[in-house]
C-alpha cells in the first residue's frame, strides 16, 4: 500500500502511484483509466436505450463479441468503429477534446 502522508490531491496520488506525466507507467494508466470510461459511458448509453448488446451490434453493423470487449475495456478499439457503435447504433454524436 503507498504511503499517502503529504498527499494532498489525487493527482498527487496518480503521479506518486504512476510517475509523471508522459512516463511510460502513466501513459498505461491514462489509456487504462480512459478506456474504462469509454466502456462505462458505452454500457450505461446501451441500457439506457434498452438494447441488448446483440441488437446494438446488429444495429451498428458490428459483433456482440466487439460490443462486449469494449465495455468489458478489453482489448483495442478502431476509432471509426466507436463512432459507428455510438452514432449508428445509439443515435448519438461524439464529440472528441484534444488537451
Amino acid at each position: 500500500m503507498t504511503d499517502c502522508k503529504g498527499i494532498k490531491t489525487f493527482d498527487e496520488l496518480i503521479e506518486k502511484e504512476h510517475g509523471k506525466i508522459g512516463t511510460d507507467s502513466r501513459n498505461e494508466y491514462e489509456e487504462g483509466a480512459q478506456m474504462f470510461i469509454v466502456s462505462e459511458m458505452l454500457k450505461e448509453a446501451r441500457k439506457t436505450a434498452n438494447l441488448t448488446q446483440e441488437q446494438l451490434a446488429i444495429k451498428a453493423g458490428t459483433k456482440k463479441s466487439y460490443i462486449s470487449k469494449i465495455e468489458n475495456a478489453k482489448g483495442n478499439i478502431q476509432l471509426s468503429t466507436l463512432i459507428r457503435i455510438f452514432e449508428k447504433g445509439l443515435n448519438k454524436k461524439i464529440g472528441l477534446t484534444f488537451l
